[in-house]
């Protein structure tokens, strides 16, 4: 079967194992411009506010090709798990047998747990084109999304994630966020067991070794502020 794996999927495969295990020292920053966006497609957004250790985003209405949810203990098993899937989906495995172009960022939503060695739930994300958004091509085992305009509290950090520096790093966000304007709001999208805890963003291809950007996202909702009066 290995056979008709072409060779740039068997080679992708091979540096994805890599993944998780090679570790570079984290540095702490915001305000990062990820180099990978000049070379691909990456959704827009705009800078509300640059806060210490965070800032606030607001993105645009963006499109969305999802896994369906993913059961594991590890986040980088389940995003490895979740990205093959849309790998494949780029590839032509849709409805209309269409090839997409690569994006950035793949991005892994973590839902609840029931505890800390319990086994948690993900989603794997792929931002889809802008020239594909009009008609996204359907897939079995995949689901369309169309965000609406979303506010997004972010953090960044370098390296290769890896279960523990993201759960070390989605603490400091939260953290930097205690006793902000936007601490109730990040709350208050965070209300049932259907939302995310946090939003793992990975801007750069298994290829790549070093000037790695990473960012973690945490909603912000900002829905009532923002209704009409």
């Amino acid at each position: 079967m290995a056979a008709f794996i072409p060779f740039k999927l068997s080679l992708l495969l091979s540096l994805l194992s890599n993944i998780g295990f090679l570790p570079e020292t984290s540095k702490n920053n915001v305000g990062i411009f990820p180099p990978t966006c000049n070379r691909i497609e990456c959704p827009s957004f705009d800078l509300i506010k640059v806060g210490n250790g965070y800032e606030i985003r607001k993105y645009n209405s963006t499109i969305w090709v999802t896994t369906s949810p993913i059961q594991d203990i590890s986040l980088v098993e389940a995003t490895r798990t979740g990205f093959l899937q849309l790998f494949d989906y780029i590839q032509g495995k849709n409805k209309y047998k269409q090839q997409i172009e690569m994006t950035a960022p793949v991005i892994t939503e973590v839902l609840p747990s029931d505890g800390p060695f319990c086994e948690s739930s993900f989603r794997i994300s792929f931002y889809l084109p802008k020239v594909n958004q009009a008609n996204p091509p359907p897939a079995e085992g995949l689901h369309i999304q169309k965000w609406k305009s979303t506010y997004l509290a972010v953090r960044q950090f370098s390296g290769f994630v890896t279960d523990y520096n993201v759960g070390v790093e989605a603490a400091a966000l939260e953290a930097s966020l205690a006793d902000t304007v936007w601490s109730p709001a990040i709350k208050k999208s965070q209300k049932d067991e259907t939302t995310s805890v946090y939003l793992v963003a990975q801007y750069n291809s298994p290829f790549e070794f070093s000037g790695r950007v990473n960012e973690i996202w945490m909603l912000v909702d900002l829905e009532d502020e923002l209704s009409p009066v």
